[in-house]
């Protein structure tokens, strides 16, 4: 039988040896949610969250119960506004990202 990896533990290896993976990662999950695609955008943040800071830190870093935050980034989620952009402020710094929009001609 061959060896296999758990993909969650290879995405979190890779975002903490590679800082360009894990940048991309937040800029993918900021498009995906101007996009319409919520669920998998906290899904990645949810990735993010756990291979940088965790969400202990994030939790005091946003002054927001650490539960909730797991439940905010669950597949579920509901996270409102200033939620969401209290978590990008958070993993921007954290990652040293910053992000622009453009609009692009249809």
């Amino acid at each position: 039988m061959a060896l296999t990896r758990d993909f969650k533990q290879t995405v979190v290896e890779r975002i903490n040896r590679d800082p360009a993976f894990a940048q991309a990662l937040l800029d993918e999950a900021a498009t995906l949610f101007l996009n319409g695609e919520p669920e998998t955008a906290r899904l990645i943040l949810r990735d993010l969250v756990n291979a940088t800071i965790g969400f202990e830190q994030l939790a005091s870093m946003t002054e927001k119960p650490s539960k909730s935050l797991h439940r905010m980034l669950s597949p579920a989620g509901n996270p409102s506004m200033d939620n969401l952009a209290a978590i990008f402020g958070v993993l921007r710094a954290c990652l040293n990202v910053n992000l622009e929009t453009r609009s692009v001609a249809a």
